[in-house]
């Protein structure tokens, strides 16, 4: 099973302290060695959620910034980042790790869903709300995850009731879950296993969000 080796965490602490091009370049073979770490750990989470999950694709994003449009022109982000997407458009919802130099996280759920998939969200929780608060208040999710956040709108959507007792959920344009986990936990050899285990916690979540995305309210077939 891969582990996330320490030397990956001091490259990740050191360039923090050092994020220059500069630096970088005086030190890319001991990058190059960090990544290729993030990858192997990366090829062996894929492995073990496709036993509990179709995972259609992995990415690993860059760690050149874009700054284009970024108030912070720091030119590298120091952390080895990894997505894990299901197979599309049956099985909705997203998994996310984040490796930093002073902790890991995971999250997932539905950072920017297009605007028809929301109103469609927002549809059937004005309906019926019970299921997705069913969901997010059993014990193992609300003991993995706490609650589900997500930037939303100040009153009420278009077409809908601001003073709709379920309010606080069909305000909201993003529907997420996080857990943090301590530099221990991350350079643990089980760490893969862990962060399976986290993530299998979202798998209801996601099976259930799969099937309202895949139906009108009707209840007919969308695809």
């Amino acid at each position: 099973m891969a582990t996330i080796e320490k030397s990956t965490l001091t490259f990740l602490k050191n360039l923090e302290k050092n994020n220059n091009r500069p630096w970088f370049q005086e030190n890319k073979a001991t990058y190059d060695d960090a990544h290729t770490n993030a990858k192997e750990f990366m090829a062996a989470l894929v492995t073990e959620m496709n036993k509990a999950d179709k995972i259609e694709k992995s990415k690993m994003f860059r760690i050149y910034r874009d700054v284009r449009f970024s108030k912070d022109k720091t030119p590298y982000n120091p952390a080895f980042r990894i997505s894990l997407g299901r197979e599309k458009p049956y099985l909705r919802g997203g998994y996310y790790l984040s490796i930093g130099p002073k902790e890991g996280y995971v999250a997932g759920g539905f950072f920017n869903p297009n605007p028809h998939d929301l109103k469609l969200i927002r549809e059937n929780i004005a309906i019926d709300a019970k299921p997705f608060r069913k969901l997010f208040k059993t014990k193992k999710f609300v003991d993995t995850f706490g609650s589900v956040y997500g930037d939303g709108v100040k009153s009420a959507p278009k077409g809908f009731d601001k003073d709709h007792p379920d309010i606080d959920l069909i305000r909201l344009k993003q529907f997420l879950v996080n857990k943090r986990y301590s530099i221990k936990e991350v350079t643990d050899p089980k760490f893969v296993k862990t962060v399976v285990k986290d993530f299998k916690v979202m798998r209801p979540w996601f099976d259930f969000m799969s099937e309202v995305l895949g139906h009108n309210l009707n209840g007919e077939a969308l695809y």
